[in-house]
């Protein structure tokens, strides 16, 4: 194992040391957590609370600031948080407007956090939840019940956290979270597989000739290893799965979000997003906006996901609105 660490033990704690250092305008770690928040909280606005495993990165703390987070919960390397620690951050960004709480759809996540709620609301916190299950490989895994939450999910960061920005009560940001998730699909491949530091070994393997359909961003394999192809056919292997879940036709504006998983090359991620273009295009289908570049990474893995948007007015709205990050500005 080559990776540029000290020890798999600091490495979180060393990490988030280094953001806080490196983006003092954007954000400020929680005093005895793992907890990304805000430099300048806003009060009198829902704030917003994600989070899970690290080596997402910049998931999801780098999508803390204006327009989008007010907190991100940064639990060990592909691992979730505990409850105290999204305690933590509920506390730390609360207002009287409440807080929203947006988990991606794995068990530890959503059992994590659901807790983190119950403690939230024992003191008197208004919350509520929404769960991202935009992807469209698997019904169920070892991770999940249902479809697991991957990029899809800096999608609603982006229009949840834009909906909160413009004073929206708690329960009409919810809504329009809610909206995102129905209509918002993502579907992944990857050349190999990246290899958590404390295991020191990657999570599968493929031959030279490889590929992994359909793969999670825990390390976790794909639904088939299949030969690899052009880029053009895998695009096009990953929209016919998106499309035969969540149809796409002439009159229907999408954003989309071409995602590099951490080791794929930017050029590569272009060539992609030409053929995604083309193929929505050709159904009649206007891309309002594309976003290409990391996301939702897997540490060091190559490879990419796709995810396609359904916008409507309300959402359109949201998502062109300002949004000033460290990862993500609008």
């Amino acid at each position: 194992m080559k990776k540029i660490i000290n020890s798999p033990e600091t490495l979180v704690t060393e990490m988030l040391k280094g953001l806080t250092l490196g983006y003092p305008q954007y954000v400020k770690q929680v005093p005895d957590s793992n907890v990304i928040a805000r430099s300048n909280k806003k009060v009198g606005k829902v704030a917003l609370v994600s989070g899970g495993g690290s080596g997402h990165e910049p998931s999801h703390a780098g999508f803390v600031g204006e327009g989008m987070l007010d907190a991100a919960v940064c639990g060990p390397v592909f691992t979730s948080p505990t409850p105290d620690e999204v305690f933590k951050a509920i506390q730390a960004v609360k207002t009287d407007a409440g807080v929203l709480l947006i988990i991606k759809n794995y068990t530890g996540d959503v059992l994590n956090f659901e807790m983190a709620m119950e403690m939230a609301e024992a003191e008197g916190i208004k919350v509520a939840k929404v769960v991202v299950n935009d992807d469209v490989a698997v019904l169920n895994s070892t991770y999940t019940v249902g479809r697991r939450g991957i990029a899809g999910t800096v999608l609603v960061h982006k229009i949840a956290g834009a909906a909160a920005e413009a004073g929206l009560s708690l329960d009409a940001v919810q809504k329009v979270a809610e909206k995102v998730i129905a209509n918002v699909r993502t579907m992944g491949m990857a050349l190999n597989a990246c290899t958590v530091p404390a295991a020191g070994k990657p999570g599968f393997v493929l031959a030279d000739d490889e590929v992994e359909i359909g793969l999670g961003i825990h390390g976790e394999p794909g639904v088939v290893k299949e030969k690899i192809k052009k880029a053009d056919d895998l695009v096009a292997e990953l929209l016919d799965k998106i499309f035969a879940d969540m149809p796409v036709k002439g009159g229907d504006e999408v954003a989309l979000l071409v995602n590099g998983l951490g080791g794929t090359p930017l050029m590569e991620l272009l060539v992609a997003n030409a053929k995604a273009n083309a193929i929505i295009t050709g159904k009649g289908a206007k891309i309002h906006h594309t976003n290409i570049g990391n996301f939702m990474t897997s540490i060091e893995m190559a490879g990419f996901s796709l995810s396609v948007l359904k916008l409507d007015a309300e959402t359109k709205k949201f998502y062109d609105a300002k949004a000033n990050t460290i990862a993500y500005k609008l």
